[in-house]
C-alpha cells in the first residue's frame, strides 16, 4: 500500500465484557460494508450463527471463544477488524489482538454499564497504548441509561470520556440518534436499518441537544487551539472538531461516547464514519521494534521503527491456526512488503521460509493475494513458528516486542481411555499449546501424568471439548489442582557439611548461613564469603544446589517462594571439593534447615467479580462467604449490583453452577488472579496429610 493509501487503512479490534454485543455489532458492520448479504443472530433460531463465530463450539454456546479476523470497505476506506471474545478465558485472544491493532471500539452494554471485563479490556488497551472510541449498544433494552454509562468510564477506568452523540428516545422507544458535530438527527429504517434519514433535531431535544454539544466543545477545545478561537469568533466547523476528537483520541486523552443498538441495526453506520474519522491509521501510530545486532541479555535498544512499504520487511505473528491446510500463521505487517514466492527470516532462529500461499482472512475463509504491505494484517499458509515470533528480510536483524502472556491459574490432570486415544491426544495438546500461549502442557515428573492448565473452567472445558470434537481423543480428567506454593516464615541458620568417601576421590564442602522470607522478589542469594574459604569457582554450585530444591518443598512438594539465602562461610578440600560436593552440600543444608524456617501453605487468590440483579444481591454474598471470600466492594445502579471480593481458588471449581442455580441463572461472574495469600492452618493440615498419603501410595 502506498502512504497515500495507508491513510485510507484502519486496524481495528471489537472488544468488551461477555455479552455486550460485539459479535452482533461486528456482524451489522459487516452486512452495511456489503460483505456479507443476510444478518444471522449470535444465538439465531435460523442455526447458522454469527459469520464471525465459524467454530460449532461458538455457535452452539453462543459465544466468541477465539479473535476473528475479517476486512471491509467503507467508502474508499479499506478496514482490518477482528472481534475479540468477552470471556476472561480467552483473554489472551484479546491480548495479542490489541498489540497488533491501531485502534479499537470498547462496546458497553446501556444498561450495565462499565463491568469487570471491560476494565480488564481497558486494562490491555492502556498496556499497548490503544486509542478507542466506547460504543454504547444496546439502547432498545429496559433500562437503558448511556449518560450513566458515560459517568462510569470516567470514574470506574479514569477515561475523560465525551459524549459525541445523544440518544432519540431509549428502551422500545429509540430510534436514532443526534450527532453533536453535525448537529443533525439520525433515524434508521429499512428492514435492516439501511436506510438512514437525516433532519433537524426534533423540538423537545434541541436545549439538551444544544448544552451538550458546548460541553463537548469545552472538552475538545483543550486539544486544539484553532478550535478555541473559532469558539471565541462563533466560526465552529465540523472539520475543526473532527480534527481536534482525532488528535485527542490519538494521543489517548480522549474517549468519544457513541451509541446505538447493533441489534435494532441503529447507528452502525454513524460509527464506521466515527471509526474512519477519529482512529488511527497504521501511520499514525508509533511502533518500537528491537535491534537484535545492539541488544544482549542485559540491555534492549529499542527504536521506532516506520510504517513505510518501501522499508525494511517487519511483520509479527500474531495468531497461529492449525487447519485443514496445515498451519496457518496471521501476520500484521509493520514495515516493508511480503509477496507470494518470496523468502522471509524467522528473527528466533533465523531459519529462512518461503511464502507459499498469502491470503486474507474473513472469519473462517480465505482470500488469496499476491502481495501484502506495511499496515496490513493477513495470514500465511505452512510456515512453521510460534506465537510473538518476528518476520524479516535477509538484511535486517530485529523484533517486534513480543506479547503479554498471563500465568495460568487452573490445571487438570487428562489421561486417554485407550492407545488410539493416547495418539490423537498428543497431536491434540501439540496443537493448542502452540495456538494458545496460556494453554500449558507438561507432566508430572513423578507420576507421568499428563496436565493442563489455562485461564479458567471454561477454558479448559472448550479444550477438552475440542479434543473430542476434532480429534476422537476420549479423555478422562481428574479434578482440577490448585497451583499451591510454599514458603518460610522466619530466618533459620544452617552449618552443614557435606561428606562422602567411596574409595578414591569423595566429595567434601562445608558451609554456613542462613535462610530468610525475602518480601521483595521470588528468590534471591547473597555472597557473604570472606577470605576464600570457599573457592570463588564453588560459590555459583553453592546457588544452584539451592535453586534445585526450590522446585520441589518439604511440605507438599509445591515450589518453593520468596526466600533470601545468605551464604556467610564454609569450608573446601583441596581434592575432594568440587561442582557437585557443592551441590550437594547445599541440597543437605536446605533438607535440615527448612523445617526450622516455620514453612507454610500460600494459596492462589482469585479477584471475582460477581454481577446479578439487585434482588440476587443478598444470595451472591451468601455464596462468596461460603467459599472463604472477602468481599472488597459491593454496588447497586439501576437493578443490578456488583459484588467484587477475592475468594481462594481452591473454593471457586464449580462456582459457576451454584451462582446459576442460586440467581435464577441471571447473574454472571468474572475471576482472575490477584496474589498468593496463607492458607488457614487446618486447609495447611488437609494438604500436607494428603501430599503425604499420595507420595505412600505411589
Amino acid at each position: 500500500m502506498s502512504t497515500a493509501s495507508l491513510d485510507k487503512l484502519r486496524n481495528i479490534g471489537i472488544s468488551a465484557h461477555i455479552d455486550s454485543g460485539k459479535t452482533t455489532l461486528t456482524e451489522r458492520i459487516l452486512y452495511y460494508t456489503g460483505r456479507i448479504h443476510a444478518i444471522h443472530d449470535v444465538k439465531g433460531k435460523d442455526g447458522v450463527g454469527a459469520k464471525m463465530d465459524s467454530m460449532d463450539l461458538e455457535r452452539e454456546r453462543g459465544i466468541t471463544i477465539q479473535s476473528a479476523a475479517t476486512h471491509a470497505r467503507w467508502g474508499d476506506n479499506h478496514i482490518n477488524i477482528i472481534d475479540t471474545p468477552g470471556h476472561v478465558d480467552f483473554t489472551i485472544e484479546v491480548e495479542r489482538a490489541l498489540r497488533v491493532l491501531d485502534g479499537a471500539v470498547l462496546v458497553l452494554c446501556s444498561v450495565a454499564g462499565v463491568q469487570s471485563q471491560s476494565i480488564t479490556v481497558d486494562r490491555q488497551m492502556r498496556r499497548y497504548n490503544v486509542p478507542r472510541l466506547a460504543f454504547v449498544n444496546k439502547c432498545d433494552r429496559q433500562g437503558a441509561n448511556p449518560l450513566r454509562v458515560r459517568n462510569q468510564l470516567r470514574e470506574k477506568l479514569g477515561l475523560n470520556a465525551v459524549m459525541v452523540q445523544l440518544p432519540i428516545g431509549l428502551e422500545e422507544k429509540h430510534e436514532g440518534l443526534i450527532d453533536l458535530v453535525t448537529m443533525k438527527a439520525y433515524t434508521f429504517h429499512g428492514d435492516n436499518g439501511e436506510e438512514i434519514r437525516i433532519g433537524e433535531i426534533p423540538a423537545d431535544l434541541l436545549d439538551e441537544a444544544l448544552a451538550f454539544r458546548e460541553e463537548m466543545l469545552d472538552d475538545i477545545s483543550m486539544f486544539s487551539d484553532e478550535l478555541t478561537e473559532a469558539i471565541l469568533m462563533e466560526e465552529v466547523t465540523e472539520d475543526l472538531i473532527n480534527a481536534a476528537i482525532r488528535k485527542a483520541t490519538l494521543s489517548l486523552q480522549l474517549v468519544p461516547v457513541l451509541l446505538g443498538s447493533a441489534y435494532k441495526n441503529k447507528g452502525v453506520q454513524k460509527l464506521l464514519d466515527a471509526v474512519i474519522a477519529w482512529l488511527p491509521a497504521p501511520t499514525d501510530v508509533p511502533n518500537e521494534a528491537i535491534d537484535l545486532e545492539k541488544s544482549d541479555e542485559t540491555n534492549e535498544v529499542r527504536f521506532v521503527l516506520p510504517c513505510d512499504a518501501n522499508g525494511p520487511l517487519a511483520a509479527l505473528a500474531f495468531k497461529l491456526e492449525d487447519g485443514r491446510y496445515g498451519q496457518l500463521t496471521y501476520l500484521r505487517l509493520y514495515s516493508g512488503k511480503i509477496n507470494k514466492g518470496d523468502f522471509i527470516y524467522n528473527c528466533r532462529n533465523r531459519d529462512k521460509v518461503k511464502v507459499g500461499r498469502l491470503v486474507r482472512m474473513h472469519s473462517d475463509e480465505m482470500e488469496d493475494i499476491d502481495s501484502a504491505s506495511a499496515g496490513d494484517i493477513v495470514a500465511l499458509f505452512g510456515v512453521d513458528c510460534y506465537s510473538g515470533d518476528t518476520f524479516t528480510g535477509p538484511e535486517t536483524n530485529i523484533a517486534m516486542s513480543s506479547i503479554h502472556v498471563p500465568a495460568a491459574v487452573i490445571s487438570l490432570t487428562v489421561t486417554p481411555k485407550d492407545s488410539k486415544a493416547q495418539i490423537s491426544m498428543s497431536k491434540a495438546l501439540r496443537r493448542f499449546s502452540k495456538e494458545d500461549p496460556t494453554f500449558r502442557v507438561s507432566a508430572d515428573p513423578e507420576t507421568g501424568e499428563t496436565i493442563i492448565a489455562g485461564m479458567g473452567e471454561l477454558h479448559l472445558d472448550v479444550y477438552i471439548e475440542r479434543m473430542k470434537r476434532e480429534y476422537q481423543a476420549l479423555v478422562e480428567t481428574s479434578p482440577p489442582r490448585v497451583a499451591y506454593r510454599e514458603t518460610i516464615t522466619q530466618r533459620a541458620e544452617f552449618n552443614y557439611t557435606h561428606r562422602k568417601q567411596t574409595g578414591g576421590s569423595g566429595q567434601y564442602g562445608k558451609i554456613l548461613g542462613y535462610i530468610e522470607p525475602n518480601d521483595t522478589g521470588n528468590y534471591s542469594f547473597v555472597d557473604e564469603v570472606k577470605g576464600g574459604n570457599i573457592p570463588r569457582e564453588f560459590i555459583p554450585a553453592v546457588d544452584k544446589g539451592f535453586r534445585s530444591m526450590l522446585e520441589k518443598g518439604r511440605l507438599i512438594f509445591a515450589p518453593v517462594v520468596n526466600v533470601r539465602i545468605v551464604l556467610q562461610d564454609g569450608a573446601s578440600h583441596a581434592v575432594d571439593s568440587s561442582d557437585n560436593a557443592f551441590q550437594e552440600t547445599a541440597r543437605g543444608a536446605w533438607r535440615e534447615t527448612f523445617s526450622k524456617a516455620k514453612p507454610v501453605i500460600l494459596e492462589p487468590v482469585m479477584k471475582v467479580g460477581v454481577e446479578g440483579p439487585v434482588e440476587f444481591h443478598g444470595s451472591i454474598i451468601g455464596t462468596l462467604n461460603q467459599r472463604r471470600g472477602i468481599i472488597i466492594g459491593a454496588s447497586e445502579a439501576d437493578g443490578f449490583c456488583q459484588v467484587d471480593a477475592e475468594v481462594p481458588l481452591a473454593e471457586m471449581f464449580g462456582y459457576s453452577t451454584v451462582l446459576r442455580s442460586s440467581t435464577q441463572g441471571k447473574a454472571e461472574f468474572t475471576m482472575e488472579f490477584a496474589r498468593y495469600a496463607e492458607a488457614p492452618r487446618h486447609i495447611q493440615e488437609e494438604l500436607i496429610k494428603k501430599a503425604q498419603d499420595e507420595k505412600k501410595a505411589s
